[in-house]
């Protein structure tokens, strides 16, 4: 759940569960290129919970399957899980996390997270948010999350789970970190290490605004591990500091492994305040990483920086968008080592609106070229996910609104595109549309019209996996579902 400043927090629990599991029928889709996008969610397993209300203006989107991330087994790229929010609410988070799987990659059966209240045996938050999963050389699954409170306490909680059955079950659940009012943990990721079998990182920004008002925020980076496949997980400790300027904070953490070398490569927005906190005075996109799996880290690096404007229908600014700004998507070369970043940037349309930018390093993070222009010139894009393939082509999705036409202030075609860069060269660059156009304001409303903080990009063999989010016009009771799909990268 993202959360521009600091409002509330989490203290402890702890409970073990396993989820039930429901086969599902998938429907497919189709989009431009006449590649499938097989549904991923299907029916609402939380339909009847009643747990979560925050206020009388709490309102809930049921059926409604937002922010979806996924993870593809490195043995057998058949073998999917992706996980998603489920019944979203317009003041944070959802009824909870559902995790989708596949053994043939095109028929997915459904598994609850037992992450909130309303999962069977589920963790006891009121909601839950942030959904992330990741598979470890050996088929370990690691899903993780965030559990939020909002009316029995303040409570705000990393939860991680595992599975050994490809997403049909799960266990160890485990609260890694857990903090109430004026802390806030926010926007967690999770990384099973892809050559050090049996360990994963969950990194998360912890806000701090002790004591409550301006000129005290401070909003470091921290890391929990497992080195045991997720039966237990290290006591949370900072990892980047934020305290040396005034109202700092960093968002969006998450980690990607050079698999050669082994080097953890940690990315995230660092963002300053004004004393009031009304404004942002400095942004920028930084790396750290570690040679030790973990233990220590770097200092960090400057990637770019973070020019993203507000999200909005460019016919109606009054009309707010969710998407991805402030959230970095990096990737790396499985063969040479580049290091790339998507992100969402105004650098290309003079501050009026984002665009896809892309900056890459060749010397393992040290220094950073320039900001590329991935999606199309003139055109509003959003929601940049980055994945690199075994032979080293580059691949990038996002949702985009060049099907918009002036004037048109009622619906806001947007569809989801997949560029790719053989070896990373842009000259090389093709790109195609992968999903129907689709209305973005039928999305729930979460702070803006709301298909989440981010979708989700993986290499699958010698092509992509990606995962995103669709609406449906006329379908109150269904406002969006999660669709995945393969694509070949050349």
């Amino acid at each position: 759940m993202r959360v521009p400043l600091p409002l509330t927090a989490v203290a402890t629990a702890a409970l073990l569960l396993t989820t039930v599991t429901v086969a599902t029928p998938a429907a497919a889709d189709r989009g431009a290129d006449g590649a499938p996008l097989v549904r991923v969610s299907h029916g609402d397993p939380y339909a009847d919970c009643t747990i979560g209300v925050r206020s009388p203006d709490s309102v809930v989107y049921p059926g409604t399957e937002v922010e979806p991330y996924l993870s593809v087994d490195p043995r057998d790229s058949k073998r999917v899980v992706t996980v998603f929010q489920q019944d979203r609410w317009n003041d944070g988070g959802a009824r909870g996390l559902v995790a989708g799987w596949t053994t043939d990659g095109r028929t997915f059966h459904r598994s609850t997270l037992p992450f909130s209240l309303c999962a069977p045996g589920g963790a006891d938050f009121e909601r839950a948010t942030d959904p992330w999963v990741s598979t470890g050389p050996d088929g370990t699954v690691y899903a993780g999350g965030e559990g939020v409170d909002f009316t029995k306490s303040t409570r705000t909680g990393l939860l991680a789970a595992t599975s050994r059955d490809g997403g049909r079950t799960w266990q160890n659940l485990t609260i890694t970190h857990v903090d109430e009012q004026p802390f806030f943990n926010d926007k967690p990721s999770l990384t099973a290490d892809p050559i050090r079998k049996g360990t994963a990182y969950q990194v998360w920004n912890r806000l701090d605004n002790d004591p409550p008002g301006p000129s005290s925020l401070d909003g470091p980076g921290y890391i929990s591990l497992t080195r045991d496949g997720g039966r237990t997980w290290s006591e949370a400790r900072q990892f980047v500091d934020t305290s040396t300027v005034p109202n700092t904070q960093t968002i969006g953490h998450l980690i990607v492994v050079d698999r050669h070398t082994g080097t953890l490569y940690d990315f995230f927005d660092r963002i300053t305040y004004s004393d009031d906190l009304s404004t942002v005075v400095e942004a920028h996109y930084a790396v750290v990483t570690s040679t030790d799996a973990g233990e220590t880290w770097s200092a960090p690096v400057t990637v770019a920086r973070d020019t993203s404007v507000p999200e909005v229908d460019p016919n109606d600014p009054t009309k707010l968008l969710r998407a991805a700004s402030t959230l970095p998507s990096p990737a790396v070369d499985p063969r040479t080592g580049t290091l790339y970043m998507a992100y969402e940037g105004s650098d290309f349309s003079g501050g009026r609106f984002d665009s896809v930018q892309l900056v890459r390093s060749t010397d393992g993070g040290r220094t950073w070229g320039s900001p590329e222009l991935i999606s199309p010139e003139g055109v509003p894009a959003f929601s940049p996910s980055a994945a690199v393939d075994e032979r080293g082509t580059l691949a990038l999705t996002y949702y985009d609104l060049r099907f918009l036409k002036p004037g048109n202030t009622t619906t806001l075609p947007a569809a989801y595109q997949l560029a790719t860069l053989p070896h990373g060269d842009p000259k090389l660059r093709t790109e195609r549309r992968i999903s129907r156009i689709f209305d973005w304001l039928q999305a729930p409303f979460a702070g803006g019209y709301f298909l989440g903080d981010y979708q989700g990009l993986v290499a699958d063999g010698e092509g992509v996996r990606a995962v995103l989010t669709e609406t449906h016009t006329g379908a109150p009771q269904n406002r969006t579902d999660v669709y995945s799909g393969t694509f070949r990268t050349r």
